[in-house]
C-alpha cells in the first residue's frame, strides 16, 4: 500500500466516522420510535427494536394529522411569497441596476442578523391591532421575512449570470422588462428557484419561535408545537413522541434528497466569475 492510498483510506475511515456519530442521533431517533414502553428503561438498552411496535405511529396518525397539514400549508405558502417577492427583486439588482442597488443588498444582508425572537415581538405588536393573532396568513407573512432577504440574495446572484445579450434580443423583439423576466429569465432561473423554495420551506417547517409567538393556542398550530404540546402532555410515551418526530423529519428529508442537485447550482452561482 503506497502512502498516497493509505492517506486514502484513512482520510474515508474519518469522514466515514464522523459521518456515523453525526446521524446516530437519526439512528436513535428511529430505535425508540419502534420500541415498545415495556422496553424503553432497559440496562443495557437494545441497540435494534427486537420487538418493534408501530403503536408510536398509529398515535401519529391519530393525533398530529392536523398538525402535519397546518404545517404543510404555511410552507407552502411561505414558498409562494417568498418567490413571489424576491424573484422580481432580484431580477431588478441584477439586471435593471436601479439606484440605491448596492444599499439595498446591504440592507438584505444585515436583515438576516436581526434575532428571531425580535421580528416575533414586532410582529405580535402589529397582528394584536390587526387581528392576525392566531392565524395561518399571519405566520406564512412572518415565516416569509426569513426568507426574503436571503432568497432575493440567491436570484441577484443567478440572475447575474444571464446573458446580457438575451435580454437585449428580447428587448428588441418588442418584449418589456415584465415580459422578459417572466418568459426568459425565470424560465433560465429554475436552480436558483427551487433552492430559494427549498430553504423557504425548511425554515416555515421547522419554524418555533414565531410559531410560539403568533399562533400559540390557536385553532391550526404547526407541527412544531404539535411536538412540544405532545411532549409537554405525554413526556412518557417515548416511543410517540420519537415517531412523530420521524414523520415530521421526513417531508424536509425527502424534499432536500430530491432537490439536492438544483440546491447545489443555485447557492453557487455567481461564486465564479467567467
Amino acid at each position: 500500500m503506497n502512502r498516497s492510498t493509505h492517506r486514502t483510506w484513512w482520510k474515508t475511515a474519518t469522514g466515514l466516522l464522523l459521518t456515523g456519530i453525526m446521524l446516530f442521533p437519526v439512528y436513535w431517533m428511529l430505535n425508540v420510535s419502534f420500541t415498545r414502553d415495556q422496553d424503553m428503561r432497559k440496562s443495557p438498552p437494545d441497540l435494534f427494536p427486537a420487538h418493534g411496535t408501530l403503536a408510536g405511529y398509529r398515535t401519529v396518525l391519530d393525533e398530529q394529522l392536523p398538525y402535519l397539514g397546518t404545517s404543510l400549508v404555511i410552507g407552502l405558502g411561505t414558498v409562494a411569497v417568498t418567490v413571489a417577492l424576491s424573484a422580481p427583486a432580484g431580477y431588478a439588482l441584477a439586471k435593471l441596476r436601479p439606484r440605491g442597488g448596492g444599499l439595498l443588498s446591504f440592507v438584505l444582508l444585515a436583515a438576516q442578523m436581526i434575532p428571531g425572537i425580535i421580528m416575533a415581538m414586532g410582529f405580535y405588536a402589529i397582528y394584536l391591532q390587526l387581528g392576525l393573532l392566531q392565524s395561518v396568513p399571519g405566520l406564512i407573512v412572518a415565516d416569509s421575512t426569513l426568507a426574503v432577504p436571503f432568497a432575493v440574495l440567491i436570484f441577484t446572484a443567478f440572475m447575474s449570470g444571464i446573458p446580457g445579450e438575451l435580454l437585449q434580443a428580447a428587448k428588441t423583439d418588442g418584449a418589456g422588462a415584465l415580459r422578459t423576466f417572466w418568459s426568459i429569465v425565470l424560465p433560465m432561473s429554475r436552480n436558483a428557484v427551487v433552492t430559494v423554495s427549498l430553504f423557504a420551506f425548511l425554515w416555515s417547517w421547522s419554524d418555533f419561535v414565531f410559531a410560539g409567538t403568533l399562533v400559540n393556542g390557536g385553532p391550526h398550530e404547526p407541527i412544531t408545537l404539535g411536538i412540544y404540546h405532545y411532549i409537554g402532555n405525554n413526556n412518557q410515551e417515548w416511543n410517540a413522541i420519537m415517531a412523530t418526530a420521524v414523520v415530521a423529519s421526513l417531508p424536509a428529508a425527502v424534499i432536500l434528497v430530491l432537490a439536492q442537485r438544483y440546491v447545489a447550482a443555485g447557492v453557487t452561482a455567481g461564486a465564479v466569475k467567467d
